[in-house]
């Protein structure tokens, strides 16, 4: 997600149509999980996360975890979609789950 979405979403601007749907979201209470894709990010950015957490969404960053066998850069992008599926109750089976295989590792989540 761009900044730009980001700010309008956390201050209820509805410029668009994607801004009108999580606006609803928040509205509604139903999750909104917001992906930001910028690095780094800047303060106004971090106080915008703030706000749409306080309103009720999910911030998920595009953060691939390094600790779960990677081989190819579609391992790192399976990571955040099953992360993402996850908060939305959508089973997947892009990952290795901790107490699956690799517990041995002693790493968690």
């Amino acid at each position: 997600m761009h900044g730009g979405t980001l700010s309008a979403i956390a201050n209820g601007a509805s410029i668009n149509l994607i801004h009108r749907a999580a606006d609803v979201h928040l509205k509604e209470r139903r999750k909104l999980i917001l992906v930001p894709r910028e690095t780094p990010l800047s303060l106004v950015q971090l106080r915008n996360m703030t706000a749409a957490a306080e309103s009720g969404a999910v911030i998920l960053p595009a953060m691939p975890g390094f600790y779960h066998g990677v081989k190819l850069i579609g391992d790192l992008v399976d990571f955040v979609v099953s992360r993402i599926c996850d908060q939305l109750g959508i089973g997947n089976a892009l990952i290795e789950r901790w107490g699956e295989e690799g517990e041995e590792s002693g790493i968690k989540d």
